[in-house]
């Protein structure tokens, strides 16, 4: 019997849900402890940064698919010139070293969807096989790193959110390949939501971590 990719399974029950497996983590604010407006702002913020990332990935699928490579290139700069300001906004609670390590699995995450989007075009199944691979280890990586930083980030919760997002792209670049269009635009309402449940969980638990700074 063939072992389900945990990618794809993961993706699938969120595109059944419309949305992404929440994080089930204790409510980040109180009154007494973080000022609300700022815990608000904060999301609006990682909320933005994590909305870009989706939006560029796909912007290089497309040109990939097209064979536009100025397109391909021009995106691609800005998937990684957002991947370092998502890094960059831990900076003031877990400092540069945590943010660069942060930069990194970032960019291995990138690296494994262009590797799987390479393999994708030219329908090498191998390739592919192995691409899901990697992207299932680098969500298992960002899940310990995250988890290991604040303990509002429980690994299974983080490790089960990312291998759903890693899903969504997996989704998004066979269903563009397919020319399957209406599928594409629920994979995409599924992963822009769960871009927000991502940012709200990570936003949420470094309120609760450092509740002084959002006094």
């Amino acid at each position: 019997m063939q072992t389900r990719n945990p990618l794809v399974a993961a993706a699938a029950a969120a595109l059944i849900l419309f949305g992404a497996p929440q994080l089930h983590a204790a409510p980040a604010t109180t009154p007494s402890a973080a000022n609300s407006e700022k815990v608000a702002e904060t999301r609006a913020v990682l909320r933005d940064l994590w909305a870009d990332h989706i939006f560029w990935v796909r912007a290089v699928v497309v040109a990939q698919l097209e064979k536009n490579a100025a397109a391909s290139t021009a995106a691609e700069g800005q998937v990684v010139a957002n991947a370092r300001q998502i890094a960059d906004s831990i900076t003031p609670f877990y400092g540069k070293q945590a943010a660069d390590q942060l930069f990194d699995l970032l960019k291995g995450h990138y690296g494994t969807i262009r590797k799987y989007l390479d393999a994708a075009v030219v329908s090498n199944k191998a390739n592919e096989d192995a691409a899901k691979q990697s992207l299932t280890a680098n969500a298992g990586a960002i899940a310990k790193f995250l988890s290991g930083a604040n303990p509002n980030l429980p690994y299974d919760a983080v490790n089960g959110l990312l291998l759903a997002h890693g899903g969504h792209h997996i989704n998004q670049i066979d269903t563009l390949k397919g020319k399957r269009y209406d599928d594409e635009a629920k994979n995409w309402s599924a992963m822009r939501k769960h871009m927000d449940d991502i940012a709200d969980a990570i936003a949420n638990a470094i309120a609760k971590q450092f509740p002084a700074k959002f006094a």
